[in-house]
C-alpha cells in the first residue's frame, strides 16, 4: 500500500536546492576563475565564467566559457569543462621553411582541475583544439589552406588576498602553426 508524501516533503526539496545554491555562492570561488564576482552560480551548484581573450599584439581575439563545481565531500576541489574560441589576423609564421602570413581560427574544449589551499590556488587544464588557417599571399599560386586538430594543455596559479586577486596561467598548443597562440597571462584584480 502507497503513502502519500506530505505537502512539507514536496517544499523541502526546492528549499534545500536554494539554501544548498546560497551557500555555494558564499563559497570560495573555484581555482580557476579570475573574478569571483562575474560567476554565474545555478541552482544545482555550476558555476559559469566567461572571458574575453585579446592578445597584446593585437593578433588575436575570441572568448572562454568554464563551467564547472564543487563536489559536496571534497570542497577544495574543483573541476570543470572549458570551450574556448579564438581567431587571428595576419599571424607571421614559418610553414616548410617558408615565411607565411595566416589567418587563424580555432575552437577547443579542456577539461579543468583545481585545488584550494587557503588564499592559494593551483589549477590544470588538458584537452585539444580544432584549427584552420588561411595562408594570405598575393601569388595564389602558393595560397595553402592548413587545418588539423592539436592538443591544449596549461596551468596556473591564483591568489586571493583581502578582496585582491592575482592570478598567472600559462597555456600552450601543441602545433608549430598555432605557436602564436602559446600564451602566458597575468591579472590583478583590485575590487574598489
Amino acid at each position: 500500500m502507497k503513502t502519500a508524501c506530505p505537502r512539507s516533503a514536496w517544499l523541502a526539496t526546492p528549499l534545500a536546492l536554494l539554501a544548498s545554491a546560497a551557500v555555494m555562492a558564499d563559497a570560495a570561488p573555484p581555482a580557476y576563475v579570475a573574478q569571483s564576482g562575474d560567476l554565474m552560480h545555478l541552482d544545482n551548484g555550476v558555476m559559469i565564467d566567461g572571458q574575453d581573450l585579446e592578445t597584446q599584439d593585437g593578433y588575436t581575439s575570441g572568448f572562454r566559457l568554464t563551467a564547472g563545481f564543487s563536489p559536496l565531500r571534497l570542497p577544495f576541489l574543483d573541476l570543470g569543462a572549458e570551450v574556448s574560441y579564438r581567431e587571428s589576423d595576419e599571424v607571421p609564421t614559418r610553414s616548410g621553411g617558408q615565411a607565411l602570413i595566416l589567418d587563424t581560427i580555432s575552437l577547443g574544449g579542456s577539461l579543468v582541475a583545481g585545488l584550494r589551499f587557503g588564499q592559494w590556488g593551483l589549477y590544470a587544464k588538458s584537452g585539444f583544439a580544432e584549427w584552420e588557417g588561411d595562408p594570405i599571399v598575393p601569388n595564389d599560386t602558393l595560397a595553402l589552406d592548413t587545418a588539423g586538430t592539436t592538443r591544449v594543455q596549461g596551468f596556473g596559479i591564483r591568489l586571493q588576498f583581502n578582496g585582491l586577486v592575482s592570478r598567472v596561467e600559462y597555456e600552450e598548443f601543441n602545433e608549430p602553426s598555432m605557436a602564436h597562440l602559446n600564451l602566458v597571462t597575468a591579472s590583478i584584480h583590485i575590487p574598489f
